[in-house]
């Protein structure tokens, strides 16, 4: 017979995680009509650019960060046979074309130059000077085409009621209406690297006491699926893995565990207490299965600053089921 605490936790996360889905799902659809027009006008302008077709199931190029604010992926063509490069080399050019006195900063955690000598095969255009500086493709470039034509395709497919271009940063960021209101869209041009899995990224280890997940043999699987390098910042790009988080998401629970509600529970704390409103300092990108482990240790960690100062008992008893419940259940498969 189950608690009552537990079935708080069950009712709550149930509605609030079918309302959530509800909700994104009418803007994800209402999107993807949207990022169809404009990445088929720009592709028919720039061939470097490849277009977003709408899908009538799951659209592995739309990650939603928060209910207002997901992330698109563009993927660029002409770019095929990677390899890692072991050339140290050091970089003192700017994106005006002078030179500096010293050398700009190399790439940390998971960030990387991209050199157009690590690909096989390569179109001409990547080649070019609004993309390229010594060899290097660098995404601030990129960016500075992709802005332009994101703004002609606007103008062209008649949507400047609609989708308004946002300048606060150097990605480039839309405001688009929908029906449930308003959502910040980033869009990213996006290098896909298949059959292949970054240095970089090295797979997390478990503590003895944590039973292993996911398996060796399922992790090597992960890993064939490669990973993404995103235009999001000036000199380096950005390593992305959305098939192998996604692929873990879907297979959560496969050792009867309870990662699913652990995520979802953290999920909605998130967007309902911790980083409420348009803008969360904290997305769904830093709860991530592959993490989940230590977010939940930096989930005890923000419960406890809610009670010492004093806004724990502010909040709605269902929140205070959630962490609780979610807790035990950790506690409780750490045991097996």
């Amino acid at each position: 017979m189950k608690s009552l605490i537990t079935e708080n936790l069950d009712d709550c996360l149930l509605d609030k995680v079918d309302l959530r889905r509800q909700w994104i799902s009418q803007a994800v659809e209402e999107v993807q009509k949207v990022i169809c027009r404009l990445t088929t006008e720009i592709s028919h302008h720039d061939i470097r650019f490849q277009a977003i077709p709408y899908s009538f199931t799951y659209n592995g190029n739309i990650k939603v960060l928060a209910p207002s604010q997901f992330l698109v992926t563009v993927p660029v063509r002409g770019l095929a046979g990677y390899r890692e490069t072991r050339e140290q080399r050091w970089r003192y050019y700017t994106l005006e074309g002078t030179r500096l006195p010293c050398p700009l900063r190399d790439p940390e955690g998971l960030q990387q130059w991209l050199q157009i000598q690590q690909f096989m095969k390569s179109l001409w255009q990547w080649h070019e000077a609004d993309v390229n500086i010594e060899g290097d493709i660098v995404p601030a470039k990129v960016l500075q085409v992709f802005r332009k034509l994101v703004e002609n395709a606007i103008e062209t497919c008649c949507l400047s009621g609609k989708v308004s271009m946002l300048t606060n940063s150097i990605a480039v960021w839309l405001a688009v209406e929908t029906s449930q209101g308003q959502v910040e869209l980033e869009l990213a041009p996006a290098v896909e690297i298949p059959n292949a899995w970054s240095k970089k990224a090295r797979w997390p280890r478990w503590p003895r006491c944590l039973t292993r997940w996911p398996s060796r043999d399922r992790v090597e699987c992960i890993k064939s699926f490669g990973f993404t390098l995103l235009a999001r910042a000036t000199y380096h790009w950005q390593l992305s893995f959305v098939q192998a988080e996604q692929m873990l998401l879907e297979q959560l629970d496969e050792d009867g565990g309870c990662r699913r509600k652990c995520f979802q529970a953290m999920r909605q704390m998130k967007e309902d207490v911790w980083c409420p409103g348009q803008r969360p300092v904290i997305t769904s990108h830093h709860l991530q299965p592959t993490n989940v482990y230590g977010a939940l240790a930096m989930c005890q960690v923000l419960f406890w600053a809610l009670r010492s100062s004093g806004e724990w008992d502010k909040q709605v008893p269902a929140h205070r089921a959630l962490a609780g419940d979610t807790g035990r259940n950790r506690r409780k498969h750490a045991k097996k």
